[in-house]
């Protein structure tokens, strides 16, 4: 045993010596030495298991170590592992076609990236472009990855320690958040639609170029659009010249039940932002899905999007491989009836723990939110909580953690979000881990 804590000392030592760690201070940091996963578990160096409740970070879909994957980049790699973007191979070509099966619409054109960021910086350059119009709209409370102006499009308050370095031209709404809304919920899309109509009109709608904005809202705490939010600025942009970039990076490819979030909201967007769930993090890789109408544009003039890996044969063939056991085991259907045994569980857990607030849930993406009083919905942790202020989450987050679960904590949010491939005696399993560690909550409740 002796050897084997050694072992797993060593490379947590080389790793935090020689490494740096992404939203997080450097020193202090106890990361989990991960030897092998399997399915929805990760398992460390003296053999302890911890279940994934998060998906990796929302994105290992399909599960972890699926053979399937590999022996389909394998077989790549024998054949050609690399070839610049402007040759061609077979197997861009076919999941070119597969993607265009999937996308509702016209989104039939495939501009292949390396990540959800680049994937986002992909389809600000294009939208600006093709509209000839440089302001880009965005919500606050959303994220769109840690780029340069994929940040600067972000919402997120992890881009304020950069904010004088900005990308320009980017302007932010807020939208009601029905938990908090005090005003009935006849209003609260009424009062969505005429304040972003309102910022459309100050800002000249001859200067707006698109609208970038989540499927469903994922990393900000699965804060919901108002029901008709999304027909409604569809109509909006119609109406103004304006494009609509919908970012699926984390709610697409079934993790909301459907293949996309945005399909819960009867659209079809201009551009389709892609990644985590199109390859589940076997390898790094992204999509732009993008209209007819805006790629035939470019059939006779000069498409000024580029990079080195774009349509990287390899990462091809994980996604092509990937999206086939979507289809082959019903992941879809899965996550839409485990997101269901999801909510009746967290239901139960409400009337047991005084501290949940609210759940809010698509499918198998969904987050607890922890208060202090139920009455005045005061957070267990405030927005972009200062350390001081996280001392009873962080208590939580390290119980979850001791008792064999890695999930995603963030503020007063629990996010639980496991593999498609989740069964309810896995639901069960980390449902009761997240119940022992918020009783660490309950006893901070304020009656």
């Amino acid at each position: 045993m002796e050897k084997v804590l050694s072992a797993s000392k060593e490379i947590i030592d080389n790793n935090l010596d020689y490494t740096l760690f992404s939203w997080s201070k450097q020193k202090g940091i106890t990361p989990i030495a991960v030897k092998h996963a399997e399915g929805v578990y990760l398992y460390d160096y003296d053999d302890k298991r911890y279940i994934d409740f998060s998906s990796g970070l929302m994105n290992v879909n399909i599960g972890h170590g699926d053979q399937r994957i590999t022996d389909a980049v394998v077989k790549q790699m024998q054949e050609v592992s690399y070839v610049t973007p402007s040759c061609v191979t077979k197997i861009r070509g076919e999941l070119g076609k597969k993607l265009a099966e999937i996308c509702p619409g016209d989104l039939n054109k495939s501009f292949f990236t390396l990540c959800g960021a680049t994937s986002i910086e992909n389809a600000l350059k294009l939208a600006r472009t093709y509209t000839g119009k440089h302001k880009i709209l965005s919500r606050y409370q959303s994220y769109h990855g840690a780029s340069y102006a994929a940040m600067a499009a972000s919402g997120d308050p992890r881009r304020l320690p950069a904010d004088a370095q900005q990308a320009p031209n980017f302007v932010h709404f807020d939208l009601p958040i029905k938990y908090r809304w005090e005003y009935g919920e006849e209003n609260l899309l009424k009062e969505a639609v005429s304040s972003l109509e309102r910022l459309i009109a100050f800002e000249g709608a001859g200067n707006i170029a698109a609208i970038v904005l989540e499927g469903e809202s994922g990393s900000s705490g699965c804060l919901k659009y108002p029901v008709g939010y999304l027909k409604a600025v569809r109509e909006i942009c119609d109406k103004n010249g304006m494009l609509i970039i919908i970012d699926e990076v984390m709610s697409g490819f079934g993790r909301t039940g459907k293949w996309f979030g945005f399909q819960h909201h009867d659209i079809v967007p201009d551009m389709i932002a892609m990644a985590k769930g199109l390859t589940c993090g076997y390898l790094p890789f992204g999509c732009l899905q993008v209209s007819d109408k805006i790629a035939s544009k470019y059939d006779e003039t000069m498409l000024p999007l580029g990079l080195t890996y774009s349509a990287h044969p390899v990462s091809c063939a994980a996604a092509l491989a990937t999206l086939k056991i979507y289809e082959d085991d019903n992941l879809i259907e899965n996550a839409a009836a485990m997101g269901k045994y999801m909510e009746e569980k967290v239901e139960e857990m409400k009337a047991i723990h005084p501290s949940i607030g609210d759940f809010r849930n698509t499918g198998l993406l969904g987050c607890i939110e922890l208060v202090k009083n139920r009455n005045t919905k005061e957070p267990m942790a405030p927005f972009n909580a200062k350390p001081d202020e996280m001392l009873v989450m962080n208590k939580v987050a390290a119980k979850i953690k001791e008792q064999g679960m890695y999930t995603f904590v963030r503020w007063n949010y629990i996010f639980v979000a496991p593999p498609l491939i989740v069964t309810k005696e896995q639901i069960d399993e980390g449902l009761a881990i997240i119940s022992e560690a918020i009783k660490i909550a309950d006893a901070h409740v304020e009656y």
